[in-house]
This record gives C-alpha cells, structure tokens and sequence, in this order.
C-alpha cells in the first residue's frame, strides 16, 4: 500500500488501451486518488457502480462470439448466349476453357510429351518410386521385343484421369523424394549419335541388317589382308608369356568407303619388354609448303599415292603375343593366341618398323633422303637427266619433278614394292586441299576447319573475311629505313 503522501516522486505508468506512455510528477502532498482522477481521461474512466478486479478474482467475462460464417454464393455459372456451338469456344466458358488448357499444359510439364515408353524405375541409392505415382503402360510393353526389334514404337499416351492428375499436381507442390522419383522414372535417355570412330563392336551390332553387313565384310577383308601378309601366326599360348588385347577401330572414308580396321592396344606394352625405341621421323609441314613453292615456280608436275595397309610391312624384332580379334575365333583353337611377326596398328614401334622397311625400299630405287627432313627423298633419273623428288609422310607420298614421264615411272616403280593406290594428279595431301591453274598452286584447309568447327559448336558462327579486328585501318609508317634500296 502507499502511504497517502509522498514526497518528490515521480509516477510512471502505462496505459494499456493506448500506444504511450505516461511520466507524471508527483505533488507534494497530493493524495494518490486525487492525482489518478486528474490524469485519467473519460474513456478510461470506470462507469459507475463498477468495481475493479483484484488478482484473486477469476475472470468472468464471456469470450466474443465468433461473426457467422459467410453463405456461400449459390449463383451457378451459366453460359452466355454468345457462347453457343457455333462459337470458337463451344458451350464452355472462355475461363474454362482457358483453364482446361493451362491443365493440359501443366501435365506436359509434368510428364514430358516424348515419354513414350515410361518405365517405373529406382533412383541409385535405394529409393524406391511410391505406390502412389501413377504409371501409365502401353502395348509395346506387352509385346515384349517384338516391336523393338523392328525399330519402332508406339508414340501414343492414355489420357490421364483426374485421380491421377490430382497425385501430379499433389507430388509438384509437396516435392521431395517422392517427387524426384516420380521424374526419374519418367526421364528420356538422351541417345546422342556417335561417329563410326567412336563406336565398339557392341555399337556396331545394334546397326540395321544392311549396315550391319557392310560393316562386317570390312572387318572379313581386314582378317584377309592380314592374313594374307603373314602378319601373324597361331600358336599355342606360351606359359607365363603377357598377351596383349586388341580392338576394332571403324571409320567411313571421304569417298564413302566403309573401313574396318584391327588395332593393338599398345599402352599394354611394357618399355624394355616388349618395345625399345618408338621414334620414327616424318616430313615437316614447312617443307612441303617449300617444295609446293618450288613446283609452281619451276612448273613441275605433282602426282600423289597412298600406301596401304603401311604399318603392316615393318617386321618386328621382338616376341609380341596378342589375343585373338572379338568375334573372329578360330574354330577349335580358342585358347591359342597370335604370334605377331610384322607390326600392327596401336603398337609403340609400329611407326618406326614401317619407316626403316620404306628407307630400305626407297634406297632400293635409287633415292637418298635429307639429312636435314628425313621425310625428303631425291632421286637422280638418268635417262632424262633430271632430279625426281619424293615427299613421304608415313603411308601419304608426293613424287614431283620437271618431266612427267620420268615421274610416272619412278612411282610405277614404288607402286610395284608397296600396295598402293594411286591418286593421280595431286589433289589433296595432309588434310590440305591443292589446286593449280596454270603456273599458280593454290592450298587451303577449308574441309578441316569446317570440322573444327563443328567439334568446337561454331558452325553457325559469324565469318569475317579478314582475321583482323573489324574497321581496322592501317597506318603509315613514318620511320625511314637504314638502307635506301630497302
């Protein structure tokens, strides 16, 4: 209780119906009542016959009684008369109709237009897709691989029902892992083309019946040239020897043919085992640019060839064993392995074997290489008195010289020690495109950049006629040269 008079105090109080807050001297000798009935405002004022609640009364007051609830519109929506069959919109609402097409397209979303064969399937980890996602099944399934195997399936979707677009919509807005597994189940593999390079065996299988064949004649014609150059020989494993693995290796020619070829994986190879040195020299770049040069101003005709099958004339000095090629097992010896005799493509020193069998081939004929480019060979003919030379890089030749005649019979020589093909007047030579007019021979690499570009995602990039910067304006020099004649 406070006393009934106090002295120099200072009152604080805070009024809870309103947002501020009070600070009130105290007068000296000012009664507590009399300072409560100035400050207090009417409203806040207790009416008359009322009496405050002391803390050990219960609160009697009865809780507000809730508003009614709002009656629910009972108007039906009807369809104008403007909106009759004639109409673009049918009996349907324009709403409606709008919003059956924001549904449909939402379900696409969902679901994907290009699901055509969903399958339930478990995300990896052991989550399972719920009972509750809807799955839909179609008639190929049910035949098997009847249909698979023709290459075509049915496209077509059921409709779904309410129920089921109702578990979507309810998946979409809780997410989750039920969510994630329902879209994992209904993803798309993405099956991205391949080039021949690229493919294995395997892929080569899953080709239609057509290219299947043309694909496995290849490989047939690659087991004949091999065998027929005694590259290997059969025998029974030896025990405790390494046996090397190898590979098909497929790629489409620029003239359309189909090549199959038999590769040693050679990063197998052990260094001091099974090969010592690998390096085999090739002609430099500048130097055949140099002698195209030197063909145009002296006038000099170009002819070219292409050696086959190359690496398959080196012989081999070590012991090298490999597997037998996939699919083509000889029947009753599958356990026996190849004893390799000349080199085979993917193996380390290959290149090199192949180079010391065309340097002893070449100085057969008469020529004698640079010592400067080991890729250059020069030839003096005897009957015609001129020099031929030769541009070798590893199964790609040029033979040019000042007489025609004597060149074709320095390379109808060369064509009678290696198996080759004879590619005419000259073309094409290291990815270059050559062409002549008159005394101008004019090189490019337009075929190889396109397919640079196209490795690189370019393509559709824009060309600028010049390397340099656009708007670029040259300057002139004014600094004078040393030399007048300069």
């Amino acid at each position: 209780m406070f006393s009934p008079r106090v002295s120099c105090l200072v009152l604080a109080f805070s009024l809870s119906s309103s947002h501020s807050r009070c600070v009130l001297p105290l007068v000296f000798g000012s009664p507590l009542e009399d300072l409560t009935a100035r400050v207090d405002p009417p409203s806040l004022r207790l009416p008359a016959g009322s009496t405050t609640r002391t803390s050990s009364e219960p609160d009697q007051r009865q809780p507000a009684a809730l508003p009614p609830p709002r009656e629910k519109s009972t108007r039906k929506k009807t369809v104008p008369e403007r909106y009759t069959e004639d109409n673009v919109y049918g009996k349907k609402h324009p709403v409606e109709v709008e919003k059956d097409i924001l549904c449909q397209r939402d379900w696409k979303k969902v679901v994907g237009e290009e699901s055509s064969r969903p399958r339930r399937q478990n995300i990896p980890g052991g989550v399972p897709v719920p009972d509750s996602v809807p799955y839909y099944s179609s008639d190929d399934e049910e035949g098997g691989d009847d249909n698979e195997s023709d290459g075509s399936e049915d496209e077509t979707h059921e409709s779904p029902s309410e129920e089921e677009e109702a578990v979507v919509s309810r998946l979409s807005r809780e997410g989750g892992v039920s969510f994630l597994s329902f879209l994992v189940s209904k993803a798309v593999p993405v099956h991205e083309e391949k080039e021949p390079k690229e493919w294995t065996y395997k892929d080569m299988i899953g080709l239609p019946a057509g290219q299947l064949e043309e694909w496995r004649a290849a490989c047939q014609q690659e087991i004949e040239i091999l065998t027929k150059r005694h590259v290997f020989d059969m025998v029974v494993r030896p025990r405790g020897c390494r046996v090397i693995k190898n590979c098909w290796v497929f790629d489409v020619k620029p003239d359309g043919r189909k090549r199959a070829r038999l590769v040693a994986k050679g990063f197998s190879q052990v260094e001091g085992k099974d090969f010592d040195q690998i390096f085999s020299p090739v002609v430099r770049f500048e130097t055949v640019r140099l002698i195209l040069a030197l063909a145009a101003l002296e006038g000099w005709y170009l002819s070219g060839l292409d050696v086959r099958n190359a690496y398959l004339y080196g012989e081999l000095e070590e012991e090298i064993y490999m597997e037998q090629p996939e699919v083509f097992h000889a029947r009753g010896k599958e356990g026996h392995v190849l004893r390799l005799r000349r080199a085979l493509y993917g193996l380390k020193q290959a290149g090199l074997a192949w180079w010391r069998a065309l340097k002893k081939s070449m100085e057969e004929l008469g020529f004698v290489n640079l010592d400067s480019d080991a890729g250059l060979f020069k030839c003096f003919d005897e009957a015609s008195q001129m020099f031929i030379i030769a541009v070798v890089y590893v199964d790609d030749a040029i033979f040019l010289g000042p007489s025609k005649a004597a060149v074709e019979v320095m390379k109808k020589r060369f064509m009678e020690c290696w198996e080759s093909r004879d590619l005419g007047e000259l073309k094409e030579f290291l990815h270059m495109r050559i062409g002549r007019a008159g005394q101008n021979i004019y090189i490019d690499q337009v075929q190889y950049l396109q397919v640079v570009l196209q490795r690189c995602g370019m393509v559709n990039a824009k060309a600028i006629p010049t390397p340099l910067p656009v708007g670029y304006a040259p300057v002139k020099s004014l600094d004078k040269a040393a030399d007048p004649e300069l």
